[in-house]
């Protein structure tokens, strides 16, 4: 869409339905659905900051929260509204499938065998 607002990209779920699934596994994947490395990493922390002091669990569980609402708001707001007209859609090339697709197998090749790096 050539444009960084967000206001001006919704209803995209219509004009680039296979975007919208990219879209989705961004959002699942930046709110740590299981086994995504997000999840390892929050577990770690939150496991870290409880035995540290007690008291933190309560500020990583709001802020996980919050992490989580907003995710699914964006990804709402941004797929299922209704398209505006100012914002011309071209349709999406093979080469930004290729893009998020060799971003995306990496990490998926780490989630199911994350002893390849060792």
């Amino acid at each position: 869409t050539h444009t960084r607002t967000l206001m001006l990209t919704r209803g995209t779920q219509v004009m680039l339905p296979l975007m919208t699934t990219w879209w989705l596994v961004s959002c699942l994947t930046n709110m740590a659905l299981p086994p995504t490395l997000n999840l390892l990493g929050e577990m770690m922390i939150i496991t870290a900051l409880f035995n540290w002091n007690n008291a933190t669990i309560f500020f990583t569980a709001i802020t996980t929260l919050i992490t989580a609402t907003y995710s699914l708001y964006v990804f709402l707001c941004l797929q299922h509204n209704k398209t505006t007209t100012v914002t011309p859609a071209t349709p999406t090339t093979t080469r930004e499938h290729l893009l998020m697709t060799l971003h995306f197998l990496p990490l998926m090749i780490l989630m199911l065998h994350p002893n390849l790096l060792f």
